[in-house]
């Protein structure tokens, strides 16, 4: 079977969940996956060696602008017709698949050309009935016509009844990390803003990831990290607790590994303040709505979190996907699930909800 994997670019979510994907992927001598990432700039990427070859293509992304996201600046971002362009120009003969995480020119292309496509993403959980913030009708446009599908798997930590499976996270939970330090990675936001709030806390040593950072330095309890893969998930797993944005993928990781979260969300960004939502109704994080220090010091005063086992091999997925049998979706959800294990306090809250109807089961969260 031939693959194209096409993925968001913006931020570094999607870029970890194909991570996975890929090394799985490689593992496999019955399948051939070439990736396509649009959504930022081509010098912009990192620690890409595991696609290969990948394409980039300009696509379409969300411009931000002091911790929210700026409508008019994407609007003027955003090219038409290079985008137009980039769909006709993309040809997926011989391809019998594609697989796409919020990638519109790969799902464009694919419904131009009739090939299947199969969307695996956080955002697909939103298809659903679940607890939502800030949600409404030009989000579900986006949501519905961003990038389109045939087939649809959802993302998410809890499954609320429907089609949407857990996340697979490779890091594993070390039961006494020896932690150092706060983790802080909240790319949204200004350096100088992240400065000024961090220096108060002369008590507690940071490290601060930033995708504007061109080269590590310290200044007194803050250390400042350029991006990078390896050395991000080096602080992560020695980190006492992580300060950062309402992103799924590294609030999943933050979950698996038993640090606990405080989460400022994107703000209009309804994606990031739903995240927020289930996280606080499930008791698994704290939320400030700015950069507040008396929060923060709320926050350190708190007990660690308990760990969550989410799975890290998505063979069970690529069997399914190589199977052919793609409208099955439930099936393969169920045994997805059947390797997660949650907390006890966690999944007694869990089972509670679980005779209820999907839709009344997402409103008692909210």
């Amino acid at each position: 079977m031939k693959i194209l994997y096409g993925v968001q670019g913006t931020g570094n979510g999607h870029t970890t969940r194909a991570r996975v994907m890929a090394k799985a992927f490689n593992q496999r001598d019955d399948v051939q996956v070439d990736y396509l990432f649009s959504g930022r700039e081509q010098d912009r990427y990192f620690d890409m060696q595991v696609f290969g070859q990948y394409q980039t293509r300009h696509g379409f992304t969300f411009v931000h602008q002091q911790g929210a996201v700026d409508i008019w600046q994407t609007i003027k971002a955003f090219r038409p017709a290079r985008f137009i362009r980039d769909v006709m120009s993309l040809d997926l003969n011989g391809y019998d698949l594609v697989i796409n995480d919020f990638e519109p020119i790969s799902a464009w292309a694919a419904r131009r050309q009739k090939v299947p496509c199969i969307s695996i993403s956080h955002q697909d959980a939103f298809r659903y009935p679940i607890p939502t913030q800030g949600d409404n009708w030009m989000n579900r446009q986006v949501l519905k016509y961003f990038a389109p599908s045939d087939v649809q798997l959802g993302v998410h930590w809890h499954h609320f009844g429907h089609a949407i499976m857990p996340p697979f996270i490779e890091d594993e939970y070390i039961p006494d990390s020896g932690a150092e330090h706060v983790l802080v990675y909240l790319p949204f936001e200004s350096l100088q803003d992240i400065a000024q709030f961090l220096d108060p806390l002369s008590e507690v040593n940071f490290v601060c990831f930033h995708p504007d950072l061109n080269e590590d330095s310290e200044q007194g309890h803050i250390k400042w990290r350029r991006t990078s893969k390896q050395g991000f998930h080096q602080a992560l797993r020695v980190a006492s607790g992580v300060i950062a944005n309402g992103g799924f993928e590294l609030s999943s990781e933050c979950l698996k590994l038993g640090k606990k979260l405080l989460l400022k969300p994107l703000h209009g960004q309804f994606e990031q303040l739903s995240n927020i939502l289930t996280l606080e109704q499930l008791g698994l994080c704290q939320s400030m709505s700015s950069l507040d220090v008396e929060e923060v010091e709320s926050w350190l005063e708190l007990p660690p979190a308990e760990p969550i086992a989410f799975p890290s091999d998505p063979q069970l997925l690529v069997d399914w996907l190589l199977a052919g049998k793609w409208h099955d979706t439930h099936s393969i959800c169920a045994q997805l699930w059947q390797q997660v294990s949650f907390p006890e306090r966690l999944q007694q809250r869990l089972n509670s909800y679980q005779t209820e109807p999907a839709a009344k089961l997402a409103r008692k969260f909210t």
